[in-house]
């Protein structure tokens, strides 16, 4: 598809870039039906559910979809805001704060665009605006800091079938993880300590991740080791005492066995052993979303006081936090022309 250049094209000489950053998703509204599509698209992915499509489909027809919707819909109906799903929200001002930024910085014209793997507005969507703003590189930022097929190979699958139809197609850089960056791990601790300040400093530190079912990382997936990774390097950064902080894995479904153990086991065992406060971190949500807000800033902490425990104080997730914008930019540049003299990043 050719476009015209722009005018800040054509008087630049340069290149266009376009960055795609992308998430999962999220339903349109907190409603049933809005939820279904959201699910049935989701779910129906065969990197999320490895199973035999002739297995699975039945199931989730005919049992999960039926019944989960309704339930999942009063679950966002807990964080829903008057701009809309947190997650889209957020994701939205991480985009326009990365805009804001590299438009600043960096001679080379640059556009920012937002994807998401399910739902709206999709990654086919976005990579088609920045084809016709004729984005000659494309970097690619899934905002998934560690890497699963579930997540970012699957982020792969919609990203080249949504060029598969393009006779021109941009040149590719895509970001496989980010789990060590130094400013990604710098922003956490940052973070947290901005959550110490606000409640006890004496409180037990959970890092809470994404679960992902055991026999998907025996079969080779890294994401546990990353997520590992990633809360040593921010314990260290804090210089916690290794007996202070734990790593869990929350949002199992299902029969089978997960990654554990899991966040609401831990937190049940924590309360009745007599930890009265914990923080909990999620370092594998970018942007704060159903998961973090409801799963454990209500749900889990509930739990923990039902068990025992005085009080849990969830950790908000990075959002639009200036580090964490400066952190995704230093990312970013790795595959960017040289910036303008002068610009500071989390390299």
């Amino acid at each position: 598809m050719y476009t015209k250049p722009t005018q800040q094209q054509e008087h630049s000489g340069a290149e266009p870039t376009g960055v795609l950053i992308t998430n999962l998703g999220t339903p349109a509204a907190p409603t049933t039906g809005a939820v279904r599509r959201y699910l049935a698209e989701f779910l129906a992915d065969p990197r999320v559910v490895e199973l035999p499509r002739w297995l699975w489909l039945p199931i989730l027809y005919g049992a999960i979809l039926p019944v989960r919707p309704r339930r999942s819909a009063a679950a966002y109906r807990e964080v829903w805001t008057e701009e809309g799903s947190p997650l889209l929200v957020n994701s939205r001002r991480q985009a326009a704060a990365l805009q804001t930024t590299l438009s600043a910085h960096w001679p080379q014209p640059v556009k920012v665009e937002l994807g998401m793997r399910y739902g709206e507005p999709s990654i086919a969507n976005a990579l088609e605006a920045l084809i016709r703003w004729r984005a000659r590189r494309v970097i690619v930022l899934p905002l998934y800091p560690q890497y699963s097929a579930t997540t970012t190979a699957s982020t792969y699958d919609a990203l080249f079938a949504a060029l598969a139809a393009e006779r021109c197609v941009p040149e590719l850089h895509v970001v496989a993880s980010y789990h060590d960056h130094p400013g990604y791990i710098e922003a956490l601790a940052a973070s947290v300590r901005a959550g110490r300040a606000q409640g006890s400093g004496d409180a037990r530190l959970l890092f809470s991740f994404h679960g992902l079912p055991q026999r998907y990382c025996d079969a080779g997936d890294p994401y546990y080791q990353q997520c590992l990774q990633t809360a040593e390097l921010v314990a260290a950064h804090l210089q916690e005492p290794r007996e202070n902080w734990a790593v869990a894995f929350q949002s199992r479904v299902g029969r089978e066995q997960w990654l554990q153990p899991y966040t609401e086991s831990l937190l049940e065992e924590w309360a009745r052993a007599g930890v009265r406060r914990v923080h909990v971190l999620c370092p594998g949500f970018s942007a704060d979303c159903l998961e973090t807000l409801e799963e454990i800033a209500l749900r889990a902490a509930a739990l923990f006081r039902s068990c025992g425990g005085e009080s849990l104080h969830y950790v908000p997730a990075l959002n639009d936090r200036p580090d964490h914008i400066a952190a995704l930019t230093g990312i970013l540049s790795r595959h960017l022309p040289a910036p303008a003299a002068g610009m500071q990043l989390s390299e």
